[in-house]
């Protein structure tokens, strides 16, 4: 992934051999790759409306960026395990995203050129907004899923003092339906299973003789049950504390123990179900976003471009890759080639006041070209 530098120069006989010129130097010196970016004839307008339009535009531009950012990371989570694979289900018309922004071509279908520039603008935000609507919608039941799944998960992987009993005990371990004797379970540190086995009998009156049996065991301790009288519980609980056993509160219900395995079993069935067709969504509304987004960089483009170099229309917008570590190299030979189009030296600052969106403003520096930034680096991983 990479950053893209789309600017436009008018074609006049100055701007044409500048262009060749700085074709031949940014190759030489392996600034950068230029590509050539093709921005169809498009509906001029009034200048009113391109000057409003420019504003609508640049508003446009960071709203799709957002979304667009949104679906790749929601689209991140969902792969889970796989998110070393993001990239490869992150494209744009089934090509890769340098791919399709190296070889853009206009979508002539989705957004006729014979609309006026609004429109196309309109177009592209309501598109993007129910993309975004759907998405948290299917976000909140997705996740919802996940959520319980999860929680469900966490409680059966923790310690034997806090994890679901729910998959390690079973009927034969209890003493039920008895009017007297119940069952216990108590967490038993593992260097304390020889003083357990040979005090559990007299923590307190009334415990079975050799009812003890070790279920469970962990990295820390085992679970082990032991039957006494009902009465005796509480006075059980006490003296067990004392000497560093944990008696667990649980009651067991083979019904209520039932229902949590069928619940998780049918949790994990929904995230799986959904898991597919989400994903499928998300990688076909990501490419419709991306694209939308760059069809946005060409508006933006032509519209600055008018704005800056006046009519008839004719400039050419070029895309460039820059090389790493020779951006600032890069921008010298850009500012030097192109100085002529504007009386303001290439390097210097506007007044902090000044807003020229689109206009070559980066970070308060104005350049004598139209300049806009593409980061296709839509996800930190």
């Amino acid at each position: 992934m990479a950053e893209f530098w789309l600017i436009s120069v008018p074609l006049d006989k100055t701007s044409q051999k500048s262009l060749e010129r700085m074709q031949a130097v940014t190759t030489k010196a392996n600034l950068s790759n230029n590509f050539k970016f093709t921005i169809p004839d498009l509906k001029v307008g009034t200048l009113d409306l391109l000057i409003g339009l420019s504003d609508e535009l640049g508003k446009l531009d960071t709203y799709v960026e957002g979304v667009i950012k949104k679906l790749a990371h929601y689209m991140s989570d969902v792969i889970e395990e796989s998110k070393d694979k993001i990239h490869e289900n992150l494209l744009a018309n089934g090509v890769d995203l340098v791919t399709y922004l190296t070889q853009f071509q206009w979508d002539m279908a989705k957004y006729p050129t014979k609309q006026p520039l609004k429109n196309l603008a309109e177009i592209i935000s309501r598109q993007i907004s129910q993309i975004e609507a759907e998405l948290k919608s299917r976000n909140i039941v997705y996740n919802n899923v996940k959520a319980s799944l999860q929680g469900m998960e966490r409680k059966a992987i923790g310690n034997l003092l806090t994890r679901t009993l729910t998959d390690i005990v079973n009927k034969d371990d209890f003493v039920l339906d008895s009017e007297y004797l119940t069952t216990l379970l108590v967490v038993v540190p593992k260097a304390n299973y020889s003083i357990w086995q040979k005090t559990y009998e007299s923590l307190s009156e009334f415990v079975v003789p050799r009812s003890t049996k070790k279920i469970m065991e962990d990295s820390e301790g085992g679970l082990f049950t032991v039957t006494l009288f009902k009465k005796a519980v509480s006075d059980f609980r006490i003296k067990a504390r004392e000497n560093k056993f944990t008696v667990r509160e649980f009651s067991f219900n083979e019904t209520e123990l039932q229902a949590e395995k069928e619940e998780m079993t049918r949790l994990a069935a929904d995230k799986k179900q959904q898991f597919g067709p989400l994903l499928r969504w998300l990688k076909v509304n990501f490419s419709e976003a991306f694209t939308a987004w760059i069809h946005v960089k060409a508006l933006r483009v032509f519209v600055e471009s008018v704005l800056r170099y006046g009519l008839p229309v004719n400039f050419q917008a070029i895309l460039l890759q820059p090389s790493k570590k020779n951006s600032k190299r890069l921008r010298e030979i850009l500012n030097s080639l192109y100085k002529h189009l504007d009386g303001v030296a290439a390097s210097s600052k506007l007044d902090a006041g000044v807003d020229l969106p689109g206009l070559g403003l980066s970070n308060q520096e104005y350049y004598c070209y139209v300049y806009f930034t593409i980061d296709v680096n839509l996800i930190d991983l």
